[in-house]
């Protein structure tokens, strides 16, 4: 793992695409922004854990188990963030 120091307003380039900012610094919290091209999910990890176990659960769905769920057509796409949040983009 490579650990750095940052300040407000300094950032991390990961690739040439990808890049981390410290908005803010409140006590032991710390907010990051996070610039990605969109063909990139980015998720807390929480979040991408609670997908994989989502998707490895669906996985093992026989095939009449899948009846009644709404088709990925008719699905809406899910928010991403925490409310009050600013869009990604």
């Amino acid at each position: 793992m490579l650990v750095l120091s940052r300040q407000r307003d300094e950032s991390i380039m990961i690739g040439d695409t990808i890049v981390i900012t410290v908005v803010d610094i409140r006590g032991d919290k710390v907010r990051l922004g996070i610039n990605a091209p969109a063909e990139i999910p980015v998720h807390r990890q929480e979040v991408y854990e609670a997908i994989q176990m989502e998707n490895l659960r669906a996985a093992r769905l026989e095939p009449g188990e899948a009846r009644g769920l709404r088709s990925t057509t008719e699905a809406k796409p899910a928010p991403r963030g925490k409310p009050g949040d600013a869009p990604r983009r």
